[in-house]
């Protein structure tokens, strides 16, 4: 995406099934959860910048030893940084007791972060800012060992409001309005709730206080703590939580908008938001890896034994399709293949838009992320002239000579490295026309490859604010002088902001919308979007349920290729000299391509929760009002 709209956030949850020992009898160290843990983090990385954090908790330790540990970071390499403190602070221990370096129960007792159960998470902050506080795994603290709840997730609520409005009415006094603490609040309520029930049933039978306690741990139901606090969540999660006695469990919502997978065999049961991850980092084979379903929470009781019960009833499901597209690695096989799909059914378009002039043609991609769908595309390229030759030759057979025969044979589709990004270089002056002049060179281009007489065809993962289009790319593809530039997003036009976890969440910095504007100026509509803001303010008190999405009407107007061309027009700087056309995929492709992630509100409008239209209503309102600020 040459739009940089940063990632998602990314959970990884490890529950080791043997004894230390095992493990440190089996692959030689007592450490071999820490060490997948960074592998998962480290393999998730592509989901979350901002910020890394790691918990562990020990099973079974006696009352007075550490138990939990928790480290987070906010540093430009947080993962790194991260296990940089694990090993340094372990290391200097073994140094001060050599005593451990062979005794896995000594290991155990004294060592932080050494553990049975571990939560891991990488973040991307979509909402305030990125202070070490906001950093995932959030701890909620009590000297009961069940009070103990960590929390960590791939989520956004839409309804933080309403959320810590609850917590009030529950007689809580919540530090902060957020819905990482909020969500883990309604939680850590039903938490208290559900061990104050089971302790006073303990003590009607006659336990004591302490001999309650192994009891309550394994009684504990973790499945209606969650249904009891996520009555009114409204959003996309995939959330995690450990218990401090050693209960663990992962979450997902009811349309399937926030992905999971999971794998367990006699040995671990391990979660994470991507299934490529757990198949490099354990080398399991893709069909061993499950998906979570929506609606369901995946539940590891302390003994070990894992469970999948539904906590809310599933949805329609509308599992993200921008996952597909971009955010999750390529590598995994359903997504590799959904992404060549993307750039094969998107080709008749291209087609059309070079005059099926293949020959004249260089095709291919910008930024890296694109080349997977760059292959479908070529291949399906390839494919069409392959039956123009076939259809040239069978209607001149009789004519043809062996040399022109083997002439027309050898014609390939031309396919050619544009363009390299020029990671060193930095934007670090902030006057405006200097900084211009910095971005136009982010990267370079391959010279000698492309004639004036050559169309250019780039294909892009999305097109989202077309900044780095308009101050880069497009002057920088201008220099090679083709008579016509191709540029094909993978996805439909976004023309709705997210409210889900992705950092899309204004309506005023989408291109699609922009361009929208124009036209409704252009031919005297702009009435419209008065009346737009009109019913958006109409729905304002309305019930979540009620609301629907009339930002939908500020584009009824327009076919989708008069917007793509008017986005083309406006991404195109005055000192540009070639014909730039601006292609899409249509929405009917997009779910050819991803047929089992239908969830396109960024594209249609169509949100997968109410909150989902409130939000889109009120981030047209904050733009019309001219207010720089999140709908949610």
């Amino acid at each position: 995406m040459s739009d940089a709209i940063k990632h998602e956030c990314g959970i990884a949850l490890l529950r080791l099934k043997k004894p230390l020992e095992f493990y440190k009898e089996k692959y030689g160290t007592a450490f071999y959860g820490i060490q997948k843990m960074y592998l998962l983090m480290e393999k998730q990385h592509n989901r979350g910048q901002d910020g890394a954090g790691f918990a562990s908790i020990k099973l079974d330790v006696a009352p007075g030893e550490r138990y939990i540990s928790r480290v987070r970071s906010n540093e430009s390499q947080a993962i790194q940084d991260v296990f940089a403190q694990i090993n340094s602070r372990i290391n200097e221990e073994m140094e001060l007791h050599p005593e451990y370096i062979d005794d896995v129960a000594l290991q155990k007792k004294n060592l932080p972060y050494i553990g049975e159960l571990y939560l891991g998470h990488v973040r991307y902050g979509t909402f305030g800012k990125n202070s070490i506080e906001s950093v995932h795994p959030f701890l909620r603290q009590n000297n009961w060992m069940h009070r103990n709840l960590i929390i960590a997730g791939n989520f956004n609520m839409t309804n933080v409001t309403e959320l810590f409005n609850s917590l009030v009415e529950l007689g809580q006094h919540p530090k902060e309005m957020t819905d990482t603490v909020t969500v883990m609040e309604k939680i850590g309520h039903f938490l208290d709730e559900e061990v104050t029930e089971l302790y006073q049933d303990c003590k009607n039978n006659g336990l004591s206080k302490r001999d309650a306690s192994p009891v309550i741990a394994a009684r504990l139901n973790v499945a209606k703590i969650l249904k009891k606090a996520s009555k009114g969540w409204d959003g996309g999660y995939a959330m995690a939580g450990l218990f401090g006695h050693g209960d663990a469990f992962v979450f997902r919502d009811p349309a399937g908008i926030r992905p999971a997978y999971f794998y367990e065999d006699e040995e671990i049961v391990v979660v994470a938001s991507e299934r490529p991850v757990i198949q490099t980092v354990f080398n399991v084979d893709f069909e061993k890896v499950k998906e979570l379903q929506p609606g369901k929470a995946l539940i590891i009781k302390k003994n070990g034994e894992l469970t999948e019960e539904e906590i809310v009833p599933p949805t329609v499901k509308k599992a993200c399709s921008f996952e597909r597209i971009y955010f999750s690695r390529g590598s995994d096989a359903e997504i590799y293949q959904e992404r060549k799909n993307l750039g094969k059914l998107i080709l008749p378009a291209v087609l059309s838009a070079i005059d099926n002039d293949t020959d004249n043609t260089v095709f291919s991609y910008i930024p890296n992320t694109a080349e997977t769908s760059f292959y479908g595309m070529v291949e399906a390229a390839q494919d069409f002239l392959n039956q123009r030759k076939n259809k040239f030759i069978l209607e001149n057979r009789k004519t043809l000579t062996k040399e022109k025969l083997e002439e027309i044979l050898s014609v390939k589709i031309r396919t050619e490295k544009i363009a390299i990004k020029d990671a060193k270089l930095r934007t670090f002056i902030t006057e405006d026309s200097s900084r211009d002049d910095l971005v136009a060179h982010v990267y370079d281009i391959t010279y000698g490859v492309v004639k004036a007489s050559d169309n250019l065809v780039i294909i892009d993962d999305s097109i989202v604010r077309g900044t780095t289009l308009k101050m880069s790319i497009l002057k920088m593809l201008d220099r090679l002088k083709p008579k016509k530039i191709v540029v094909v997003s993978s996805a439909p036009q976004i023309r709705y902001p997210d409210c889900y976890g992705i950092d899309m969440a204004k309506l005023e910095g989408l291109i699609a919308f922009k361009a929208a504007l124009e036209l409704l100026k252009e031919r005297k509509l702009y009435h419209i979007v008065d009346e737009v803001y009109q019913k958006c303010k109409d729905q304002e008190h309305l019930r979540d349920i009620d609301i629907t999405n009339v930002v939908t009407e500020i584009y009824e107007p327009f076919h989708p290729q008069e917007i793509s061309d008017k986005i083309a027009e406006m991404l195109t700087a005055e000192d540009v000299n070639a014909e730039i056309k601006i292609i899409f995929q249509s929405i009917d492709d997009l779910h050819k391509a991803c047929p089992n992630n239908l969830g396109d509100w960024y594209f249609t409008g169509d949100y997968p929760t109410h909150g989902g239209n409130r939000v889109v209503n009120k981030a047209f309102m904050n733009f019309y009002e001219g207010k720089d600020a999140r709908a949610y």
